[in-house]
Formats: structure tokens, sequence, C-alpha cells
């Protein structure tokens, strides 16, 4: 799996044609002004990511927590019926459409992963519809629920596998890509933020801040929530 990056966020082409699998080649890449060494330069340290004592996903209600983006609250029903399916926090699934795709089914990567959970084409079986929200949940959601279990229910760990691949959050995580560290990070604090019951989520506003409100704003007007 991949996740959204503002750098290379990419809409489905709606010819049909797909450049590099998902390019969006007309979408304004939202982190010009960041430096690229500042990013990078962000440690494991400085974004929080050890933690003494492992988060773990557990079950609330069927409610997702109401800082969601719109374009997130408007799956608040299928993300009830998928947590039940899969075995899954609904605030984590709605965490991980959060930062994946805001709620747009039509998400592209730039790596190639589609959908609400952007999803890698080879997740998919043939003839399968990776824009379906039914079946991109199905193939994220089960996938997500894969590393969770390979580390034990913890969801630091289980979102890194979500991002780098199963296998490659087993390593180092000195070793985790710079996407990953940010992408757990992300995922954390936001998740951990739902889990308390907070009304409002200040890594949530940091993420939308670092480019994600664009991402959200994209996914608003294709699911025709604003004007």
């Amino acid at each position: 799996m991949t996740h959204f990056d503002p750098a290379t966020y990419s809409k489905k082409t709606t010819s049909g044609t797909q450049s590099g699998g998902c390019l969006f080649s007309v979408y304004t890449p939202l982190l010009a002004v960041i430096a690229a060494s500042v990013v990078l330069a962000i440690s494991l340290s400085q974004m929080g990511i050890a933690s003494s004592a492992p988060l773990q996903a557990s079950w609330g209600d069927a409610q997702i927590a109401p800082f969601f983006s719109p374009g997130v609250q408007y799956w608040y029903e299928k993300i009830a019926t998928w947590s039940q399916k899969w075995g899954l926090d609904p605030n984590l699934v709605a965490t991980v459409m959060q930062i994946e795709s805001c709620g747009d089914p039509d998400a592209l990567s730039g790596a190639g992963a589609m959908g609400l959970f952007q999803v890698m084409p080879y997740h998919f079986a043939a003839g399968e519809d990776p824009y379906k929200s039914g079946t991109n949940a199905m193939r994220g959601l089960s996938y997500l629920k894969n590393a969770l279990e390979a580390r034990g229910g913890d969801v630091r760990l289980g979102l890194a596998g979500y991002n780098t691949g199963i296998s490659g959050a087993k390593g180092p995580e000195s070793a985790w890509p710079g996407e990953t560290v940010r992408y757990v990070y992300w995922g954390v604090g936001i998740y951990s933020e739902a889990q308390k019951g907070e009304t409002q989520s200040d890594r949530l506003d940091e993420w939308l801040a670092y480019g994600g409100a664009s991402l959200c704003s994209q996914a608003a007007k294709n699911l025709g929530i604003i004007p």
C-alpha cells in the first residue's frame, strides 16, 4: 500500500487512460513551498513515533470522531459496516481513509495506489474495479487487518505495515522510508485523539496544513458535498 503524500497525489483520469497507472498530471503539487530537506530531516523521535506503551486498536461504538473531514464523514455508514466485517475499530478505518484519500473514491497516487484506501493494483483480482468502494475497502481493510495482526495489534507498527508493506515494517524503524515515518506520525496521532473521544484533532489540523486540505477539498467536490 501507499498513501496520500501531498507532493504526489493524483486523481483518476476521466478519459479511461491512466498515465503511469495513476499519475494525475494536472493536480498542482501542494508542497512546492516546503523544502524537501526540511521534511526529510524530521527524525522518528521528533515526530513522536517512538512509544513505550504501544497504541492498541480497540472497539468503541459504531460512531467515528466528529473531527474527521466531511469527505470521510460521508462514508460513516459504510465505515461502520466495513469495520464490523473486518473486525476493525471504525475510528482506525476512518483514520486510514482520512490520510489515504480524505474520502475520495477516485484518488490516485503517483505510485499507482487507487481509491478510498489507496490500494496498489496488484492487490486486485482480474475484473475487479479498484474504484468501487466496496471492492477497494475489501482489499484495503483485509490488508490493514493482516498488518495489525502481524504486529500483535500495535497500531503504530500496523500502520507502518499498511504503508510500506508488512515485511518492510518488520525491519528497524531507522530504516523506514520518510513517507512511512510521516504516515505513522499522522495516523497514530489522529487515531489516538479519536480514541480519547476528542472533538478536535490537533494532528489532523497539522496534516491539513501540511497539504491535506487540498486533497480534502478535491474529495468534497468529487463527492458533491460542497458547491
